[in-house]
């Protein structure tokens, strides 16, 4: 299911996890619990996978994430302002851990010229300031976006484990 690249990214934010004993937990729209399975795909990943949030709609965003229903109907919930927020979810729910976020139109079409498929906001947190990263991957197809999705936060993740 996951390519050699994924599960290398994956085994490098598991490494850096444990390395730092700290757990890492996911928050996921457009890619549907993908990002946690890459985790979960390389095997030991028990002792520093928390838990992970698929927010597929606004209001699990709203509710499960405490991402306030203002900013996404201010912003849109693809967008950098929802990512940080969702990140932000993670950190006060579960104090001391790392997270990473994803939210984006993984596609086929668009239904706005302002957010077209393949575009992506992802934010992690480990132990300071959040960091959002905007990806504008293209129409590439719908599992082309959402694996490039789980790649790219698997590495910004990384980085954030490794300031």
């Amino acid at each position: 299911m996951f390519d050699a690249a994924i599960l290398d990214a994956a085994g490098r934010v598991l490494d850096a996890c444990r390395q730092r004993s700290m757990m890492v937990v996911t928050a996921e729209s457009c890619t549907g619990g993908l990002l946690a399975g890459s985790l979960t795909a390389v095997a030991g990943s028990s002792d520093v996978v928390d838990c992970g949030y698929v927010t597929y709609s606004c209001s699990a965003k709203s509710t499960l994430l405490g991402v306030p229903a203002t900013l996404i109907e201010a912003h849109g919930a693809v967008s950098e302002e929802v990512a940080r927020a969702m990140v932000d979810g993670i950190r006060h729910r579960h104090p001391g851990r790392a997270g990473v976020a994803i939210t984006g139109v993984a596609g086929p079409g668009s239904g706005s010229p302002a957010k077209p498929a393949g575009l992506v906001f992802m934010a992690a947190v480990a132990d300071g300031d959040i960091v959002v990263e905007e990806s504008r991957y293209g129409d590439i197809g719908r599992h082309a976006v959402r694996m490039a999705s789980v790649r790219d936060a698997l590495i910004l993740i990384a980085r954030c484990l490794h300031p």
